[in-house]
């Protein structure tokens, strides 16, 4: 095989990995399993290191990341760090810290692994962006409180939605939105996709386009077709995604081959209890968040491992939580679910559901007439298919689709057992 730069900054992972453990050891969260083995042989301990849950991370913040400090407000006083906290789609919020200026530089090195976008940021070092994500993901906007332009605009970041729910926006503030970004000229929407694809659906009604722009990033969410059309063909330009935590960073850039990269420099993945087809949990152990670095670190989500000859990709197939099961007992990941609607014009979202009853029920919300019937009888074949459910898959269309608490909208929802 020939020793590519990508497979060549891959094995030096592993090198990393062994100059970080010693330090690493020092760590309360995992001093009383590192201590047990000898400097020389913590690599081999590291295979072994019990993987991290959130609440782990939780219990006794910040003490077990930093064992002077007392308490998080003195570290906030007397340390260069930030304080975030993720948007709690899986469990409770969790408060994350890490150094002044990190996010920024992680985040440039995700969007640099595509190279379209590594050449535009080589000619335009500080882009405008305009970003539409849930307002409780952002840290930055609050859906409960209007606020300013002025107040939404961060640097080169201006923040466009106040709302959680985009379907029930009205066209009074969709055409504020559209305004807001005309005047700001971006180059570029950081989007939450389903905010994202129903604000470009009010721009082709309107014949708004934005000539600035010169690609979309969509992130915050698992990144549907059914969005990724929508808006290819409303704006014209390229939609990458962009994958990560506010825990982790960004760990996967999509190129323009469609390949999800990692940021080698970010993190180390892993995948577990994988399945016959090599779908298995995902596990991140982070390397550049010095104040808080999380070892082989479950971040939820499931993921495929494609290894070519000149590097590693990865395919995300949507969170642990969210996978369904078919009748025969397999698991159905979201990413499953989501190549049924490929083809599948005349849906701007959906949720496919299983319920208790055994019935699965598909609700989408309709792109103006919605899906031809073919569309929608091809769709509903697909997916029995996939999932071979007892009783025929029932189909509604909905005017509206309501997120979770945290704000980010699920594709696929298993049965969830009631109170006994």
């Amino acid at each position: 095989m020939l020793a590519t730069p990508e497979l060549i900054r891959e094995t030096a992972q592993l090198t990393r990995l062994a100059e970080l453990l010693p330090h690493w050891r020092q760590v309360p969260l995992y001093r009383d399993y590192l201590s047990q083995f000898p400097a020389h042989d913590l690599r081999a301990a590291f295979r072994h290191l019990p993987l991290l849950q959130r609440r782990e991370m939780r219990a006794d913040f910040p003490r077990n990341f930093f064992p002077a400090a007392h308490s998080l407000e003195s570290l906030l006083e007397n340390q260069p760090v930030e304080l975030e906290h993720t948007s709690g789609t899986s469990e409770e919020r969790l408060p994350v810290i890490f150094r002044r200026g990190w996010w920024d530089e992680q985040e440039q090195r995700a969007l640099r692994l595509n190279p379209l976008v590594a050449k535009f940021l080589d000619e335009h070092p500080r882009p405008r962006r305009a970003s539409l994500t849930p307002p409780t993901c952002n840290g930055l906007t609050c859906p409960t409180a209007w606020m300013s332009r002025e107040q939404r605009t961060i640097g080169n970041t201006l923040f466009v939605n106040l709302a959680r729910i985009p379907f029930m926006l009205e066209e009074k503030e969709l055409a504020r939105m559209a305004a807001e970004i005309a005047d700001w000229s971006p180059q570029f929407l950081d989007l939450d996709p389903v905010h994202g694809a129903w604000f470009a659906r009010y721009c082709e009604r309107r014949g708004i386009r934005f000539p600035s722009l010169k690609f979309i990033i969509c992130s915050y969410e698992f990144v549907s077709v059914v969005h990724r059309r929508i808006l290819q063909r409303v704006f014209g330009v390229p939609v990458f995604n962009l994958y990560g935590s506010t825990e982790t960073g960004h760990l996967l850039m999509e190129n323009e081959r469609g390949e999800m990269k990692a940021s080698l420099d970010t993190a180390f993945l892993e995948l577990v209890n994988e399945d016959s087809r090599g779908v298995g949990d995902l596990i991140v152990t982070t390397f550049s968040n010095d104040f808080m670095p999380l070892l082989r670190y479950r971040i939820g989500d499931l993921a495929e491992q494609r290894i070519r000859p000149y590097g590693t990709d990865f395919i995300i197939h949507g969170r642990a939580r969210s996978a369904l099961t078919s009748s025969n007992g397999q698991r159905v990941t979201t990413w499953d679910v989501d190549q049924c609607f490929a083809d599948a014009s005349g849906i701007a979202h959906y949720e496919l559901r299983q319920e208790e009853s055994g019935e699965t029920i598909l609700r989408f919300v309709p792109e103006d007439s919605g899906p031809s019937e073919k569309t929608l009888n091809r769709v509903l074949s697909q997916l029995g298919a996939l999932l071979n459910p007892l009783r025929e898959i029932q189909a509604h269309a909905m005017d509206v689709l309501v997120p979770s608490p945290s704000g980010k909208f699920r594709l696929t929802c298993p049965i969830t057992p009631g109170p006994k």
